[in-house]
């Protein structure tokens, strides 16, 4: 008999390859045989993915510390933990735009005048979703490099491993409330008015955690971190502004784009 994967010669009795470590898989696949390995891959307690999830509420240093000094076979690595949350992010996207499509409003963020802008805005974000969380990724790793300027525990690239963590965290359970909420007819921006305080303490208490702050420290990071968000936020909806502006072609074009919508 041959490994499937490695092509290597094994023995009949064995149950993985002594060469490349991977499973031998002698049965025809089942429904049950999909649903004990969905089981064992993202829901049994010893699997790394459910430890990574679980360790990142009650201590998430030790997941983030523990892959940027080389631990890395205790909890999921960033870069697949990343990989998983952009999945589910996918799959949210699916399935409001399949089977709750009126909740895709922001509706609770929004003024009279400005719901075709905010749908124009939501609807570019849904569609790319992916390289919304890949470029946000950098962009959060900055903030944090410029609020602890004089904190020297991590460098931008441990940051960068810091936020794909955290962001890959809130990705998974946004989900997790998103959905339900749709169901409940509840809108896509009243799921982020109550989403986003949930996220910055979430950020807030992973940052205390990782860089081990005391209240007072925590108070005055917090307070700038919220001033370069801000700052950040800000010229984030100017360039994109500016990005649709161009794309339809001028002002004047953009205005008829916002009142067909």
């Amino acid at each position: 008999m041959l490994c499937k994967n490695c092509k290597t010669t094994l023995e009949d009795n064995i149950n993985f390859c002594n060469h490349c470590g991977a499973k031998v898989i002698r049965n025809r696949l089942t429904l049950k045989a999909l649903l004990f390995d969905f089981y064992e891959r993202f829901l049994n307690y010893d699997n790394k993915f459910l430890q990574t999830f679980l360790t990142l509420f009650s201590k998430p240093e030790h997941v983030i510390d523990g892959y940027i000094n080389g631990t890395r076979k205790k909890y999921v690595d960033a870069i697949s933990f990343f990989a998983i949350a952009i999945t589910f992010a996918g799959l949210q996207v699916f399935v409001l735009r399949k089977f709750f499509p009126d909740s895709i409003t922001l509706s609770g963020f929004t003024t009279n005048g400005t719901e075709a802008f905010s749908k124009t805005v939501l609807n570019t974000i849904q569609e790319y979703i992916s390289f919304v969380m890949i470029f946000s990724i950098p962009i959060y790793a900055l903030m944090a490099k410029v609020v602890f300027f004089n904190k020297k525990k991590y460098n931008y690239t441990e940051l960068v491993v810091l936020f794909m963590y955290t962001v890959s965290q809130l990705t998974i359970i946004g989900m997790f409330i998103a959905i339900p909420a749709a169901a409940l007819n509840f809108s896509y921006g009243d799921v982020g008015m109550v989403f986003l305080p949930i996220q910055i303490l979430y950020q807030t208490y992973c940052l205390k955690r990782a860089y081990a702050l005391n209240a007072k420290n925590l108070f005055l990071k917090v307070l700038l971190f919220l001033f370069v968000l801000a700052v950040f936020y800000i010229t984030f909806i100017i360039l994109f502004t500016l990005g649709l502006i161009m794309y339809y072609g001028g002002l004047q074009e953009f205005s008829k784009a916002m009142k067909q919508a």
